[in-house]
């Protein structure tokens, strides 16, 4: 099995430095749970989430409120040069308690704003020693993470930030404005290269590898599960000097980073607007897709955005007036046996000052509505 040996190395290595005792099972047999039910039925396993807010009062109420009960919190409170405060991320738990709502998940520091926006740019420019010491901080990260029972990690790797080139206004929908990306217009920039390397696919590679040869047997250990988001959006190859790790056939890609290890660690934030960029024809494109990493069971989370258009030329817009069909989309993940979290992401805006909460609600309301009705099918 691909990179087994030398995982084992790293986890003996790493590892045996701690006392923490046995680990139970937890997050890899909880999804067996629930599964028992009449022949030939397909249960509904999935749950409305959000990654947005936060643990305050404040937005856990507003959660609450639409009927959210799981969540991602973001992340505890940085120490510098150290990691996560284990008391902050025992307190964020206590806090969604309250309300009756699951802390699923954090983000590691490994976001997509670009790599000059993060704390650990090291691990995806590839820059030694300066990586290991990042590496080491997510390893303290993943034991936070699995001592407080978050169980799922969500992270980025990229070099260049989310590409978009304007917004596009809908007067159909209220003047909502949807965050658009044309390659061409683009191109007329003519915007140097993002850093002063050019990276090709392999040395991407070399990096992504680097990095989850060190962080997986940790998560591994901690019952912690590492769930990589699509590059946004897969780009043409060599782009700004970058070449993404799903570019340029996004499939392709999402094979080949699934196929690297072969661990209950690993696998995907699936974020289907994300996909859907690097498509010529989502609605057809996006199930079989849907399907192929489901069946593997590597989708940990998902994104539930809808677009118009597709590769090199598209518009993010509300659920229900994309491209794709979320009812079938929905009905593949039930039937792959996602148990995860079916979350909104990015949402249109417009003047109003409270848009993104309405974006969400919207988006919160129509999830739903989409597992209640998926549920009640005759399987």
């Amino acid at each position: 099995m691909k990179r087994r040996n030398l995982l084992k190395s790293f986890a003996s290595s790493y590892l045996g430095a701690f006392a923490f005792g046995n680990a139970s099972a937890g997050v890899f047999s909880a999804a067996k749970k629930n599964q028992t039910t009449s022949k030939g039925s397909k249960p509904m396993l999935m749950k409305v989430g959000c990654q947005h807010g936060g643990t305050t009062k404040e937005n856990l109420e507003y959660l609450a409120r639409h009927g959210v009960f799981h969540m991602d919190g973001g992340s505890p409170k940085f120490i510098e040069g150290v990691g996560w405060d284990l008391e902050d991320s025992l307190a964020k738990k206590e806090a969604c308690e309250k309300y009756g709502i699951s802390l699923d998940a954090y983000h590691l520091p490994l976001s997509s704003a670009g790599i000059h926006n993060i704390d650990t740019p090291n691990i995806m420019l590839g820059k030694s020693p300066e990586r290991d010491r990042e590496i080491e901080m997510i390893q303290q990260m993943i034991e936070v993470a699995g001592k407080t029972d978050v169980h799922l990690l969500l992270y980025n790797t990229i070099i260049l930030n989310i590409l978009r080139t304007g917004r596009t206004v809908d007067p159909k929908r209220g003047n909502a404005s949807y965050s658009t990306w044309n390659y061409e217009e683009a191109k007329k920039k003519n915007e140097p290269n993002y850093i002063d390397q050019v990276v090709d696919i392999d040395e991407i590679y070399e990096r992504i590898t680097y990095f989850l040869d060190r962080v997986l047997p940790v998560a591994e250990e901690f019952n912690v599960r590492l769930g990589n988001h699509i590059a946004d959006p897969p780009a043409p190859v060599g782009y700004r000097g970058i070449t993404r790790w799903n570019s340029p056939d996004v499939f392709e890609g999402i094979k080949r980073f699934a196929q690297l290890y072969d661990s209950p660690s690993h696998g995907f934030n699936l974020c289907l607007g994300s996909v859907a960029e690097g498509l010529k024809d989502p609605k057809t494109e996006i199930i079989p897709i849907i399907k192929w990493v489901g069946e593997r069971k590597q989708i940990f989370n998902i994104h539930l955005r809808n677009i118009k258009g597709g590769w090199n030329n598209f518009m993010e817009v509300y659920p229900d007036n994309g491209d794709m069909d979320f009812v079938e989309v929905v009905r593949t993940l039930r039937d792959v046996g996602f148990d995860g979290m079916l979350m909104p992401d990015h949402t249109p805006h417009h003047e109003d000052p409270a848009s993104h909460l309405q974006g969400h609600a919207y988006a919160f309301g129509y999830n739903q509505a989409l597992i209640d009705a998926i549920a009640r099918e005759a399987c």
